[in-house]
């Protein structure tokens, strides 16, 4: 497992389960508590740390991207996360850490876009990123989506500590 994949997957799992403990909090109380900070200041912390990882793993990494290989130009599949009604169409960029990941996506999008053909390439995080900057509906990176629930956002891809 890359370590990349292996960051996600713990960034997730602390996630999640903050989110149940703020789940657990609210079910007794419309607010948090003013301690409630403070008593989960270690895995809050945690939190940042790996995001902060995850931010520099993802520059350098190479991603698999899919394109729709039936369109006359190469069209790179993006997720739209905006409502409707929004004026601007923000999207996300889904790429894949490993070959089963890109495959799994593709079952997904055939049975979605019916009987579309598609393509895998392989690019590396910075130069996604650099491609799609200057596009205001632009988000960030959906890494191995839609099994699962994390982006990373474009501004957030960095080489270095500042």
């Amino acid at each position: 497992m890359s370590e990349l994949k292996h960051l996600v997957e713990k960034f997730i799992e602390l996630d999640d389960n903050l989110n149940e403990k703020i789940e657990k909090e609210l079910e007794t109380s419309e607010e948090l508590p003013d301690s409630f900070e403070e008593d989960n200041k270690s895995q809050i912390e945690e939190l940042g740390e790996i995001y902060h990882e995850i931010e520099h793993q993802v520059f350098n990494e190479e991603f698999i991207i899919v394109s729709n290989a039936k369109s006359e130009e190469k069209e790179v599949v993006a997720l739209i996360v905006s409502d409707e009604e929004d004026e601007t169409e923000e999207f996300v960029i889904p790429v894949y850490t490993d070959e089963a990941e890109a495959e799994e996506a593709i079952a997904l999008f055939k049975e979605q876009f019916g009987e579309n053909e598609f393509e895998c390439d392989k690019k590396v995080g910075s130069e996604i990123v650099a491609d799609y900057s200057d596009d205001e509906g632009f988000i960030g990176l959906a890494i191995n989506a839609p099994q699962w629930d994390f982006v990373i956002g474009g501004e957030d891809v960095h080489d270095c500590c500042e």
